[in-house]
């Protein structure tokens, strides 16, 4: 069983790339809806909850959790796996490989959320590759809000002048390939695309997927189950269910049921 957690609905497009690639494979998602976002947060406070976080997953017995977050990932991952024996995966190095092998003229933006662009984590990551990559940071604080209220609709006006005002300035820096460093980008990627034509996206969500998906077919992750998915949330679940339709498409999770995270304070 793997568990996947992220601050909101996120990491929900990780899930639908697992889904994908391991179909027998049992998961329990746990999304933090009463507390999203993370990116706003102090690094204790993102500490804290993630802790939170895995302890509640560590409860169902898993065998890896992927921290579908790049917030998380970026401040808290080193906490997360002095605290847990399972395996422990982040979305910046799989999402740092996969833009430093499609990059052609090695100028490469990330964009996240504030925590995750003041943390540098994916800078260091991809100067730890190569020196010589050119890396442009933009932090997009109203992109996780405008997602998990449900603005992510093809052609909306609001996130389209969200994306105009975060990302025109990418365009004069001459990138190529853009880190989508926070999971829930993807699902605005419509409107990314078309201020940025031409620029390969990278979903580090789904990056992080097929890292983990590589480790369970390879046996470097024990593989059990029937293909079940559970979903909890800390807020509303029917606000939680109406929202995941938008992320994971033809792929059902039934239905989420509601946890007092709080319960799981270390």
């Amino acid at each position: 069983m793997i568990g996947i957690f992220d601050s909101g609905l996120g990491g929900l497009t990780a899930l639908k790339e697992l889904v994908k690639r391991l179909p027998n494979e049992d998961f329990v998602y746990f999304g933090d809806t009463g507390r999203v976002p993370y990116g706003t947060r102090s690094v204790e406070t993102i500490k804290k909850y993630s802790l939170e976080d895995l302890k509640f997953l560590s409860s169902f017995g898993v065998d890896a959790v992927l921290v579908a977050c790049g917030t998380v990932s970026s401040t808290a991952l080193d906490e997360l796996r002095s605290a847990s024996d399972k395996r422990i995966y982040g979305v910046i190095t799989p999402a740092v490989k996969a833009a430093v092998k499609a990059t052609k003229n090695g100028k490469i933006g990330v964009i996240g959320t504030n925590a995750t662009i003041k943390s540098g984590a994916f800078e260091k990551g991809l100067h730890e590759c190569d020196l010589s990559i050119e890396v442009s940071s933009v932090a997009c604080p109203l992109f996780v809000p405008l997602v998990e209220n449900g603005f992510a609709t093809p052609g909306d006006e609001v996130t389209l002048a969200a994306v105009k005002r975060y990302l025109l300035p990418l365009r004069d820096k001459g990138i190529d390939t853009l880190i989508l460093g926070c999971t829930h980008y993807p699902i605005i990627s419509w409107a990314i695309a078309e201020v940025l034509p031409g620029v390969t996206l990278i979903s580090s969500g789904e990056a992080a997927a097929d890292a983990v998906a590589d480790d369970v077919l390879s046996g470097r992750i024990k593989s059990s189950g029937t293909g079940v998915i559970r979903c909890y949330c800390s807020d509303k679940p029917s606000n939680f269910e109406a929202t995941a339709a938008l992320f994971m498409g033809d792929v059902n999770v039934g239905r989420a049921e509601k946890i007092n995270i709080e319960d799981y304070s270390l």
